[in-house]
C-alpha cells in the first residue's frame, strides 16, 4: 500500500509523517494507562470503552473538560514538556471527583504549529503520569498542526474526562449543617490557575536561579510543579466516611470555589492563620504587590481542595487522608451565614 505523504501539505507547513513519528513515540506512554475497560488501541477514529458496573446500581456518567492555561508559557521558555500534561489531566479528573466519580478514561487534544514529533511525546507522557496517577485510560487524543495560528515554538493543550458514579453516591451538600468541619487538602503550588497574574508580577524574573525562600528551587521550576491529582485519596475518603461537600480549589480562588459546594443559609468560616499558604504564594503577594483579598480569589493560597465532613468523622478523614499520601488538616468550620465564605 502507498504511504501517506503530501509534498504540497508538508510545503504549506503541516508534515504527515511528523505526525506519526509522534504517534509511535507516544504508544509506550500511552500503554501504561490501559485500564481493564480500555478496548481500543491508538489511531482509530473513536476511543472505546467498556462500562464494568458491578457494584453500580444507578450508574451516572459525569465528565470534565479544561485546559493548562498561560502556564504553558513557563513550559515554552523553560523547553520542559514533561510534566504540563499531569496539569492537564488534573484539572479534569479533579473536578469530576468532585461528586464522588471515579474517572474512567481520558482524550487529550493538542494544537502546535510545528508538530516536533519528540516535544509532542513528552507532552503525552505527562498527560500518561497524570491518567496512572488518577486510574484513568488514555483511549484517544488529537494533535493538530497548525502552522500561521500558533507560533511554531508554541502548542495549547486540553483535555476531556469521563468518570462514574452510583446515583445515591453522589456527592451532594443536603446533610451540610452548622459546625461541620472544612478539611484543607494542601496543594503542590499555584496549579494551572492564576498564571496571567503570576506572568505580570514576574515579567523581568529570574526563572533558572534558586532562590533561598522558594528552598533552594528556582521559580521556573516552582512555577511548573505540577497540579496535584486528588483522585485516589479521595476515592478511599469516600468509603471510609460521609463526605458532604467537596470543592476544587482552582481560578476565582477560595471566594469562587468553596461556595460552589456550600447550600444557601450557611458558609465556610476559614481562619486565615491556620491556612498553610505556600512561600510561592508569600512571593506573589510581595513581588508583586498583591492585596491579600485579591491572593484569595484568584489563587489556591496553598489548598487544592476542601472538603466538609461532620466534626465527629474528622480524625477517620484526617487518618485515611495520611494513608494515602495527603497530609490534611482542619482550617475551618461551617457556620450559619449570608456570606458562603468568611476569613478571619
Amino acid at each position: 500500500m502507498e504511504k501517506s505523504f503530501s509534498e504540497s501539505y508538508k510545503n504549506a507547513g503541516v508534515d504527515i509523517t511528523a505526525g506519526y513519528k509522534a504517534v509511535e513515540l507516544m504508544k509506550s506512554h500511552i500503554a501504561r494507562t490501559m485500564t481493564a475497560g480500555a478496548l481500543s488501541d491508538i489511531g482509530g477514529f473513536g476511543g472505546l470503552f467498556e462500562l464494568d458496573l458491578t457494584g453500580i446500581k444507578k450508574p451516572v456518567l459525569v465528565s470534565g473538560t479544561d485546559g493548562v492555561g498561560t502556564k504553558l508559557k513557563y513550559a515554552f521558555a523553560l523547553d520542559k514538556h514533561d510534566t504540563i500534561g499531569i496539569d492537564c489531566v488534573a484539572m479534569c479528573v479533579n473536578d469530576v471527583i468532585c461528586c464522588g466519580a471515579k474517572p474512567l478514561f481520558f482524550l487529550d487534544y493538542i494544537a502546535c504549529g510545528k508538530n516536533v514529533p519528540e516535544r509532542i511525546a513528552a507532552i503525552v507522557a505527562g498527560v500518561a503520569e497524570g491518567c496512572v496517577q488518577s486510574d484513568a485510560a488514555l483511549i484517544g487524543g488529537e494533535t493538530a498542526e497548525m502552522p500561521g495560528f500558533y507560533p511554531a515554538d508554541e502548542y495549547d493543550l486540553a483535555g476531556f474526562a469521563v468518570g462514574v458514579v452510583d446515583k445515591d453516591e453522589i456527592v451532594d451538600n443536603s446533610a451540610m449543617k452548622e459546625g461541620d468541619a472544612v478539611i484543607a487538602l494542601p496543594s503542590t503550588g499555584v496549579h494551572s490557575n492564576g498564571f496571567s497574574l503570576v506572568r505580570k508580577v514576574f515579567a523581568d524574573a529570574d526563572m533558572t536561579s534558586p532562590r533561598e525562600e522558594l528552598g533552594g528551587k528556582s521559580l521556573g521550576e516552582t512555577l511548573l510543579t505540577p497540579t496535584r491529582i486528588y483522585v485516589k485519596p479521595m476515592l478511599a475518603l469516600f468509603k471510609a466516611v460521609k463526605v458532604k461537600g467537596v470543592s476544587h480549589i482552582t481560578g476565582g480562588g477560595f471566594y469562587e470555589n468553596i461556595p460552589r459546594s456550600i447550600p444557601k443559609g450557611l458558609g465556610a468560616k476559614i481562619k486565615k492563620s491556620d491556612v498553610k499558604v505556600l512561600p510561592i504564594f508569600d512571593l506573589i503577594a510581595k513581588e508583586g504587590n498583591v492585596p491579600e483579598r485579591d491572593m484569595y480569589n484568584t489563587f489556591n493560597m496553598g489548598v487544592g481542595m476542601s472538603v466538609v465532613v461532620a466534626k465527629e468523622d474528622v480524625d477517620k478523614a484526617l487518618s485515611v487522608l495520611a494513608e494515602n499520601g495527603v497530609d490534611a488538616y482542619v482550617v475551618g468550620e461551617i457556620v450559619k451565614s449570608a456570606d458562603k465564605v468568611v476569613l478571619c
